[in-house]
């Protein structure tokens, strides 16, 4: 019997018996220090202010990156508490419903190492003059870090070349690379390009988006929390203002993935503990 219960039994004897508190605890063996215990739930000092704080600075987030985002600062609370006042505040996402596959899905095999596989793709939108413009998204399925988002009215094969040889200046070049069968993709000078530095370029299957997931649910949190929220007046501001987005979310997004841990985080304590295992 819990604690609670116990006192609970006590009230009812005195009540229908007409005891103290003294008899009816000695009756029953409970004792009377529990009896009068009162529960209390200490909250840290402006919690609920710093979660709506959170909330509002990053609406897209649920209350599990939220409860990241505390822990850091210091705040010694669990996610269930976060939750409560998560709801109390009305706080909670929208959840947007998914398409649910018409077939199932053929997930690729997992990644095994930084640079192993990396995954491309373009996302759409429109600037406030209704100009569109496009976003070409690298992302590295071991670590998921997005390692460019170039952004431009136009992106031909040529500039998709540009950005990946960019990228080889700094990192070593994934042996493989998912695609769709987008133009700028299929055509020979992507092909060539790759063909030269040994690269396979693995093409998803027509009008299945769901074989590049990795890219693809990236995509889909780049245009529910930076696309969807700023209207561009310049390519010049979108560009900015989507790699500042870049950064945040290789540095500050909690990844479920990843141990709840940023693309960044992960990748710099993969690095150091392969490090140590080779030494």
């Amino acid at each position: 019997m819990t604690a609670a219960a116990r006192r609970a039994v006590v009230a009812e004897w005195r009540a229908a018996a007409g005891l103290s508190e003294r008899r009816a605890c000695r009756f029953l063996g409970a004792g009377r220090s529990s009896q009068r215990y009162r529960g209390h739930r200490m909250q840290p000092s402006g919690l609920q202010e710093r979660l709506t704080e959170l909330a509002a600075a990053r609406p897209r987030w649920g209350y599990r990156r939220l409860w990241v985002l505390l822990r850091r600062e210091g705040y010694a609370v669990n996610w269930k508490r976060v939750y409560r006042l998560y709801r109390e505040a009305g706080l909670a996402v929208k959840r947007r419903r998914r398409k649910r596959a018409a077939v199932a899905r053929r997930p690729l095999p997992p990644a095994t190492r930084p640079n192993e596989r990396w995954s491309m793709d373009f996302v759409h939108d429109r600037l406030i003059n209704g100009r569109w413009f496009r976003s070409l998204t690298i992302v590295d399925d071991f670590t998921r870090e997005c390692l460019a988002i170039e952004v431009d009215t136009s992106l031909t094969g040529a500039r998709v070349v540009e950005v990946l040889t960019q990228l080889a200046l700094g990192r070593p070049l994934a042996r493989t690379i998912v695609v769709d069968n987008g133009p700028e993709f299929a055509g020979r000078v992507l092909d060539a390009w790759a063909y030269r530095r040994g690269i396979t370029l693995a093409f998803i299957q027509p009008g299945k988006p769901t074989q590049n997931a990795f890219v693809e649910s990236f995509n889909s949190r780049l245009r529910d929390e930076c696309l969807n929220a700023h209207w561009f007046v310049t390519v010049t501001e979108a560009q900015l203002t989507i790699e500042a987005w870049r950064d945040d979310y290789n540095t500050q997004h909690p990844h479920g993935s990843l141990g709840r841990q940023t693309p960044r985080a992960f990748a710099a304590g993969w690095k150091e503990e392969t490090h140590l295992l080779m030494s």
